[in-house]
Order: structure tokens, then C-alpha cells, then sequence
């Protein structure tokens, strides 16, 4: 607790600000399952994808015989023990591909009976805000635009995750069997296009999870907190401001 002093023209007045602690609700027990469902489900997807990859990895960036980046050197194949697992690959990517499917399918639907969709999708003003927050997250801007329970860097984050998450079924689908499903491998640009997206949508995830756990860490445990057990613990200030003592009397006899 802390106290300040006011002046005033009879005296001192004591203004106490007392520091309080409230729980608020903040992620329903559906949304902290799918979160934490789809977190290893999502890591294996990108690992097994990896260890396929690995058989045709023909993907660089740079113009000609000039090579800026290649994905990947050699050197993180054997950190990762990558080399020679393309059928490990396949079945854990074919297996886990179901509940990755599963999963983001119940979320959407969750989001829309539930309501939640309305706290998650961004609307016409979010796209703007959503550059003030990386201003201020990279402290170029000294306040952040209000917010409610997610900002609207998160909206436009959290929404397009989901987009990519459909884009990365329809590719994958028209990867594993493009034959059978020539029309979706044909709404994708073909068989090369499609393996294309995929490989990109799968760096958007990784990109997307290092700067998700980099935002986590500097919200600190108290945002962590809120997505294991759905509340956070809020502190708020109350001002207290004591009734001033009545001034003393006298009396005189006549």
C-alpha cells in the first residue's frame, strides 16, 4: 500500500492507494485443449515433414547458380538425425495429418457456436492497429492502441493461422494423392505449385511458433498462466480517501 498527501487550506488529507488482486476469466476449457492439442500435434507434422523433405530437397532462394539461402544445409539434417527416415517420415506424417485435421476442424467449430469467433476475427480497423502493436512491441511507439481480450496484432495472427492451417490440408491432400484428387491438385497450380504452398505454409508455422513463444516470454507467467488454467490474476488500484476528523469546538459561558 501506498500513501500520497494532499494539501488542503484546513490541514492534510491522507489519500491511500491500496494495490488489489482479482481473478478474471480469460480462455474457455475448449480453446486451452485445442490449444495445447494442437501444439504437439503441429510439432510432429513439421518433423515428419522434415524427414520428407529430406528425399527431394530442391528449395532455395536466390536467381540463377546463385544461392542466398537453401532449405536445408546438410549440417541440420545431421544435427536432426534427418537422413535416411523418408518412410518414418510418411507415417508419422500421414497418421498425425488426421488429427491435425480433426483438431483445427472442432476448434472452427467451436469458435462459431460458441461465440468466440467475435473475440478472434479481425474487423475493419484491425489491420491498422495491428501495425501500432508491432510499433510499440518494438518500442517505436510508446503506447499500444487499446485493446480487448486479444489485440489486433493477435486477430490477424490467430485468423490467419487458420486460414493457413486449411491451405496446408488442401495442399497436403493434393501432394498425397494427386491422381485420385486431380481436381484439387488442379485448383492448386498442379503438382509442383502445390508442394510449393505446402513447403512455405510450413515455414509460416515455424516462423509463427518462434515469434508466438518470443510474445509469450515477454508477457510473462501470468499469460502463460491464463492458457493452462483459463484465468488470469489481475491487479488493479482502489483509492481510498478517509473521512476528515471534525474540527474541535468551544464553548463559552454568557
Amino acid at each position: 500500500m501506498a500513501a500520497a498527501k494532499k494539501k488542503r487550506s484546513n490541514g492534510l488529507l491522507y489519500v491511500a492507494f491500496i494495490f488489489l488482486k482479482r481473478i478474471v476469466k480469460k480462455h474457455p476449457l475448449a480453446i486451452r485443449w485445442f490449444h495445447w492439442i494442437n501444439f504437439p500435434v503441429l510439432t510432429v507434422m513439421i518433423w515428419s515433414g522434415l524427414l520428407i523433405y529430406w528425399a527431394n530437397d530442391v528449395y532455395r532462394l536466390g536467381w540463377g547458380d546463385k544461392t542466398l539461402v537453401k532449405f536445408f544445409p546438410q549440417s541440420i539434417y545431421d544435427a536432426l538425425n534427418v537422413p535416411f527416415h523418408l518412410s518414418t517420415g510418411m507415417a508419422f506424417h500421414f497418421f498425425f495429418m488426421w488429427l491435425f485435421f480433426v483438431n483445427g476442424f472442432l476448434y472452427v467449430l467451436y469458435t462459431i457456436f460458441s461465440g468466440e469467433w467475435r473475440y478472434l476475427a479481425p474487423d475493419k480497423h484491425s489491420f491498422k492497429e495491428a501495425w501500432l502493436v508491432l510499433l510499440h512491441d518494438l518500442h517505436i511507439r510508446k503506447t499500444a492502441p487499446p485493446q480487448g481480450k486479444y489485440n489486433a496484432a493477435q486477430r490477424v495472427a490467430y485468423s490467419a493461422i487458420i486460414v493457413m492451417g486449411a491451405g496446408s490440408i488442401i495442399t497436403g491432400l493434393a501432394i498425397y494423392k494427386p491422381i485420385q484428387l486431380y481436381w484439387l491438385c488442379y485448383l492448386c497450380g498442379g503438382y509442383e505449385a502445390a508442394r510449393i504452398e505446402h513447403f512455405a505454409l510450413t515455414i509460416g508455422y515455424v516462423l509463427f511458433f518462434l515469434i508466438h513463444v518470443i510474445q509469450v516470454i515477454l508477457a510473462g507467467w501470468n499469460n502463460f498462466q491464463a492458457m493452462v488454467t483459463g484465468f488470469e490474476v489481475e491487479q488493479y488500484k482502489e483509492v481510498t480517501v478517509p473521512e476528515p476528523e471534525p474540527a474541535e469546538t468551544t464553548t463559552t459561558d454568557a
